[in-house]
């Protein structure tokens, strides 16, 4: 499905962070996982404020979601399925989090690329890209 405005783009940034958030909470309940319950706590804490930060930039720029068309930009590169991590080991896990930071974090830097006209928007999308970036560093640190 492509992902042809600014609204698209938001409404997909924050599905994805929704799904991200429930990956976390649902590793949280994985007995397998007590070890890094901190760090999923975190994670899905943090996701739920990159899903407020998306509902904000779609308010605020609301009148942006009809001016700037987006052209070759499509959700299947970014729809990542991801085994219930209720049933998986720590381990993979953990593995599972590093591919979800790092799909989202080349959605963002290439959502961003797609509405530079929107200097704001495209600047925040970075900004969450960022966040992304340093999340997986975590979750890296914690497998070793």
């Amino acid at each position: 499905m492509p992902l042809q405005n600014f609204g698209s783009i938001l409404n997909f940034a924050e599905e994805l962070e929704q799904l991200d958030q429930r990956f976390y909470e649902v590793a949280l309940t994985n007995p397998a996982c007590g070890a890094h319950a901190q760090l999923f706590t975190d994670l899905a804490v943090e996701a739920g404020k990159n899903v407020k930060t998306v509902q904000r930039l779609r308010r605020e720029n609301v009148t942006e979601m009809i001016l700037e068309p987006v052209r070759d930009f499509t959700r299947a590169s970014f729809c990542e399925g991801c085994a219930e991590a209720a049933v998986l080991t720590s381990a993979e896990v953990l593995k599972a989090a590093l591919r979800l930071e790092a799909r989202a974090e080349r959605y963002y830097l290439e959502a961003a690329g797609k509405i530079q006209a929107l200097t704001e928007v495209s600047r925040a999308l970075r900004t969450l890209g960022k966040i992304r970036k340093t999340r997986a560093a975590k979750i890296s640190a914690a497998g070793r």
